[in-house]
């Protein structure tokens, strides 16, 4: 039966995912082949998988997972290895999705917790001892930044590079899990990032893999995103779980907005982001960053002309504007490109330093091809993949670096040293 269920499932794969999604044709070469985590049948129904942690408010840690049977959500915790005295509960779900019906899906907060410091914690009545580390109370700040990881040998090459920068969180712009449709990769993609994402807080934005909706089958968008990546939408005052925003190191607030919702001047989402910004004190929080997936500014060839860069950056580029963004984060075009600081098409010292970071790991391959000359206000492009560490020194300075993955070695290819635009007088 198992064996009859994925060969329907992925039937309805080929015969849609060429459906899915906006966008311009144009020629990858060749990705490295898929890296799939197959499930343990062997353990036990309640054993814990696909582990991961997200941030909730300033002290508290939202703790996911998934079991094979319908089982409690309880989680025991504590500061010492062994010593798990407290615990929280939590609720429990499970979705379908045509012929598919995922695990129990387990949502538990913990907390208050404590700044900079070491939690033990156990999911559930069986499996093994997790362990993570609280973002510190005060700058500096680690961030890993990723986008379009999808399931092949250069994700799980790009996954061990950033296990690696000793980061505190970890922005992901959208296309986790390059699933289309095929539900038991979103399990594999989960068993893959437990590692990492066990271990510090991810923070994830939607990108159009994530969509999943199909005509007269499942008209549902976002199910199984939703179902399983709980973000902080209700603590930021969102309604949706597409656009969310927090706060972190008492210096840097993150807004994560969704490309794939209504995004026009009447839309919730663009009432929320001006409310939103709108609350952020530059004197008490000197960095704004704001994560997206389809990029507003892009000079490669993939992904031109979409409603979801396009029009969304002329209906919410202002407010970013005049709110003194410090930099937004992109994926969905499979390269790298950081741009100077940029207002309406042109350079702008008050404006956001714009960076697209959709390289990786996904099955597509690569964007190669770019607009010729390189217009001024790009300033570096590489169609590589890699990720991004971005550094928050104190209030006034952060440090960005693009690590290109090459050849299974993370080099450090692109580097700038940007200032808070809450400190430049010009811009205030």
């Amino acid at each position: 039966m198992a064996v009859r269920t994925c060969v329907i499932l992925l039937a309805l794969v080929v015969v849609i995912v060429p459906l899915i999604g906006p966008g311009v044709a144009y020629e990858r070469p060749p990705a490295r082949k898929m890296y799939v985590v197959p499930a343990d049948d062997d353990k036990d129904p309640n054993h814990p998988e696909q582990v991961h942690i997200s941030l909730v408010g300033a002290d508290k840690m939202r703790i996911s997972w998934l079991t094979k049977d319908d089982t409690p959500a309880e989680v025991r915790y504590g500061t010492e290895k062994g010593q798990l005295g407290s615990s929280a509960a939590g609720t429990t779900r499970s979705y379908k999705y045509t012929i598919y019906k995922s695990g129990t899906i387990h949502d538990v907060i913990i907390g208050p917790l404590t700044a900079g410091t070491v939690y033990y914690y156990r999911c559930g009545s069986s499996g093994p001892e997790f362990s993570f580390k609280t973002p510190p109370s005060q700058l500096p700040l680690r961030i890993a930044v990723a986008g379009d990881f999808g399931q092949t040998e250069w994700t799980k090459s790009t996954l061990e590079h950033i296990s690696e920068s000793n980061y505190d969180l970890l922005l992901l712009a959208g296309d986790l899990s390059y699933a289309d449709l095929y539900q038991p990769l979103w399990d594999s993609f989960g068993r893959l990032v437990e590692p990492l994402a066990s271990r510090r807080p991810w923070m994830t934005a939607i990108g159009n893999h994530e969509i999943e909706k199909v005509v007269f089958i499942h008209t549902e968008k976002f199910t199984s995103y939703n179902s399983r990546w709980h973000m902080p939408f209700e603590e930021s005052g969102s309604t949706s779980n597409l656009y969310y925003s927090f706060e972190v190191a008492a210096g840097v607030h993150v807004v994560v907005l969704g490309s794939y919702t209504d995004f026009g001047s009447d839309s919730e989402q663009y009432k929320w982001l001006e409310a939103d910004l709108g609350k952020v004190d530059r004197k008490r929080t000197p960095w704004l960053l704001v994560v997206l997936h389809a990029p507003w500014y892009n000079t490669n060839t993939a992904h031109r002309g979409e409603s979801e860069s396009d029009d969304m950056r002329d209906s919410m580029e202002e407010l970013l504007y005049k709110a003194r963004v410090d930099a937004v984060f992109a994926g969905h075009v499979h390269a790298y490109e950081r741009f100077d600081r940029i207002y309406k098409g042109k350079t702008d010292k008050c404006g956001p330093v714009y960076i697209t970071i959709g390289d990786g790991g996904n099955r597509e391959g690569l964007a190669t091809k770019y607009d010729e000359p390189k217009p001024d206000i790009s300033l570096f492009r590489e169609a590589s993949f890699g990720h991004g560490q971005l550094n928050v020194v104190d209030g006034q300075r952060m440090e960005w670096t693009w690590h290109r993955n090459d050849d299974d070695q993370s080099v450090a290819a692109d580097s700038v040293t940007l200032k808070s635009l809450a400190t430049e007088p010009d811009c205030n």
